[in-house]
This record gives C-alpha cells, structure tokens and sequence, in this order.
C-alpha cells in the first residue's frame, strides 16, 4: 500500500474511532442519567413507617433529580433519559432512528439497575412495592392514559423551549427539573406519575410486576408525540425539507458534528439538518 493510502486508511480509522467514541459515550451517558433518576425518584416514593412521603417531597427530588441527570450528561448525549423525550426528538426530526431506538435500549437498561441498585440497598420490609406505577383505584384506565399524556405533553414542551437554541433564555436543567416537579404534583394522585416509561419499566423488571403498565407507555409516548408536533410544526416550525428529514430518519445524513468529542449542535434556523441540542426530562 503506497503512502497516500496508508494516509487515507488511517484518516478513516481515526473518524471512525471518534464517532465510536461519541456514540459509546452517548449511550453510557443515558444509561447513567436514567438509572440515577430512577434510584433517587423511586427512592423518595419509598414508604417508611417512620416518615412516609409527602408529595412535596416526592416532587423536590424529582426536580433535583432530573437537573443534576440533565446538567451531567447535557454534553455527552443532550440527556434524555426518557424514552418519550427521545421519541419526541425523532418525530421532530432532530435524531436518527437507529441512534433513537439505541437510546432507549440504554435506557431502559439503566433503569433496571437504578431500580435494583435501589431495592438491594432497601431493606426487606420497605422495598415490596418499589414504587411500581399503579392506578388508583377511583380513577379509571382512560383518566390514566389521560393524564400521563398531559403532564408528559407539557414536560417536553419544556424540553423542547429550553434547549432550542433559538429561545434559550435560562438554565435547560433548572426549567426542564421544574416540568418535572410540576407533574408529580399533580400526576402523583392519579397514577403516581410517570411521564416517563423507563422509570415505570426499571422497578417493573425488578418486582415482576406489570398490572397496567402498558399505561405508563401509551400515554407518555402519545404526550410526546403531540408535544413535537405541536412544538416543531406549529409553534416553531423550522425549514427542513421533507428530504432532509427522512434522511435524518434513516441516519444517511450527518445530523451532529462532533468536535473534541462532543457533539455540538447548531441552531435549527440556521442548519436544518443539524440535530437541536436536546435536554432530559425524565419523571
């Protein structure tokens, strides 16, 4: 092999060791978020006979929670940590299918080990429940699905204003933590709150318990659907042609660029094919 294609095999090899390299970090990041979301949310729902938990207290560490996951992982993969957000962002056209079902798969796999971190550390008398999502007994199926769709609609409007780079006027973390909190307050009576089907899934796993929990899927995932209709083809629509996001759908285009390691990702107005910087929720 001459010297020019020694010199362009190895250009290759290198590209490919970074783009690994991000991928890799990226998933190890949602793994990491979404496990220690789902340690410390299920933690705080656990019931103590000695101190059992306001839902005051439950909303404030989910508030917490979701800004330290979000201001933790931001750089290395937008922090999602919820397999509604990361839908949200592939209906809008700001990820790539094969990156978008990987992210849930880590995930859902961080969840699992949040949740049984969480239950190998409760003691036996605490842990029975783990905080498994159920819903109570005067509301209804449809009321369920209804009001997990709702706060999840609102948390990743959240999402979306306060990591477009277009209207970014505070802090992603702190403003995506209290669309968190916000639904707790409210989501907790209904359902114990979700808005989230990893947090529901990681504690599923681990108790075997899954009554309903088709619930704590169809209406986060349908919430999140219609948030990113509404937020990028309504509200704030952008100037990506229909090609341009079926070839980020399919990953054929470059959607992020990663500099030093870090995907950094342009505004929407400016580059259309760019993926916006995303943020977490998490619930």
């Amino acid at each position: 092999m001459d010297a020019t294609g020694s010199e362009g095999y190895g250009w290759v090899r290198a590209l490919a060791y970074r783009l690994w390299t991000a991928i890799s970090r990226a998933l190890f990041a949602e793994f990491l978020a979404t496990g220690l979301y789902v340690f410390f949310v299920v933690g705080s729902a656990m019931r103590w006979p000695s101190a059992l938990p306001s839902v005051l207290q439950i909303a404030i560490t989910c508030n917490l929670a979701t800004a330290t996951a979000v201001q933790v992982t931001w750089k290395a993969s937008g922090a999602h940590a919820n397999p509604a957000v990361t839908l949200a962002f592939l209906v809008g056209s700001h990820i790539s299918l094969p990156r978008a079902v990987a992210y849930v798969a880590a995930q859902l796999a961080g969840a699992t080990v949040g949740a049984a971190l969480l239950y190998g550390v409760m003691p036996g008398d605490i842990r029975e429940t783990l905080g498994v999502n159920v819903v109570r007994n005067s509301v209804s199926i449809g009321q369920a699905v209804a009001v997990e769709l709702v706060l999840t609609l609102q948390m990743v409007l959240c999402v979306f204003a306060s990591t477009d780079s277009r209207q970014i006027l505070g802090s992603p973390a702190i403003l995506i933590g209290a669309s968190v909190a916000l639904g707790h307050l409210i989501g907790i009576y209904f359902t114990g709150c979700s808005m989230n089907p990893a947090r529901s899934f990681g504690p599923a796993v681990v108790i075997g318990k899954f009554t309903v929990h088709w619930v704590f899927w169809v209406g986060p995932l349908t919430g999140a659907i219609l948030a990113s209709l509404i937020y990028n083809f309504v509200l704030f629509p952008d100037t990506k042609t229909l090609a341009q996001r079926l070839a980020i759908l399919t990953g054929t285009t470059e959607v992020e660029t990663v500099v030093g390691g870090e995907p950094q990702k342009e505004s929407q107005s400016s580059s259309p094919d760019i993926e916006m910087e995303s943020g977490c929720e998490m619930a």
